[in-house]
């Protein structure tokens, strides 16, 4: 029998998964202690969802009942990853992501939020991140005043999405270089031809 109630919904349930309030994260959590289920946090881009942040979130769902995503806005991608980003507007990047069998609750992360704004609205059980993402002093801090503990995991992915994205820009760079070279010639000759025949 399908479960269709709310959160613990088995279809993805975009309407419910998504929670745009930090204040309603909360008392969802609160929420979910009083079930005694364990709330894991992670946050990403996902921006071009792969295989790798598809074994990322269900390592992270692995630690606990409930897995919390975080998702940097399209803005704070901007400004991490350069002008080029996100490939994947955020409102499909959130979407693909309650999709994902683990993810129990998505919300936007945005770049004028302060510091760990939303570590501290969901206070988890287990903050997932990867090895990039904390230095060993922020960690210990992380753990000393809001979250039970930090795993941190390598990333899953052999390509990272700004790598897949260089070779899709290589690989165009050179069919149309190859297009190109092979027009040129009668582009050129078509414009003398066009002069020549004006003047």
């Amino acid at each position: 029998m399908q479960n269709n109630s709310g959160l613990f919904a088995d279809a993805s349930n975009f309407e419910m998964r998504y929670v745009k309030s930090y204040d309603q994260i909360t008392e969802i959590v609160q929420a979910l202690r009083v079930l005694g289920l364990k709330v894991v946090l992670t946050s990403g881009s996902f921006d071009i969802l792969h295989e790798g942040h598809s074994m990322y979130l269900e390592a992270a769902r692995g630690f606990g009942d409930f897995l919390i995503v975080g998702l940097d806005s399209d803005e704070k991608l901007r400004l991490r990853k350069g002008p080029g980003r996100p490939a994947v507007p955020e409102l499909e990047r959130l979407r693909m992501v309650t999709h994902q069998r683990g993810v129990g609750l998505v919300t936007l992360k945005h770049v004028d939020e302060p510091k760990w704004a939303l570590i501290k609205a969901v206070r988890p059980d287990v903050l997932v991140a990867t090895a990039e993402t904390y230095t060993a002093e922020q960690i210990a801090e992380l753990e000393a005043k809001y979250c039970g503990r930090v795993e941190v995991l390598e990333r899953m992915a052999t390509v990272s999405t700004s790598a897949r994205l260089r070779r899709l820009q290589m690989g165009l760079a050179e069919v149309m270089s190859k297009r190109l070279s092979e027009r040129l010639p009668e582009l050129i000759q078509d414009v003398i031809d066009e002069t020549g025949s004006t003047s």
